[in-house]
């Protein structure tokens, strides 16, 4: 389970379910990968709204 840090940096479900199999991947190229993806994704999702904070509203 990815923890609550990493869902509020990246807030896509798409990008979660990314982030969960590159975090799967052995090997040093997987994780130069990994830490790409992440900064790709922090960027990208910088100015969305956080999903689980919309889950939880009633508005």
């Amino acid at each position: 389970m990815p923890s609550k840090k990493i869902n509020s940096l990246i807030k896509t479900p798409c990008g979660r379910a990314k982030y969960l199999s590159l975090l799967d991947k052995p090997g040093i190229i997987a994780k130069i990968r990994l830490g790409w993806f992440i900064l790709i994704a922090i960027i990208k999702d910088w100015n969305l709204p956080d999903q689980d904070d919309s889950l939880d509203s009633d508005s």
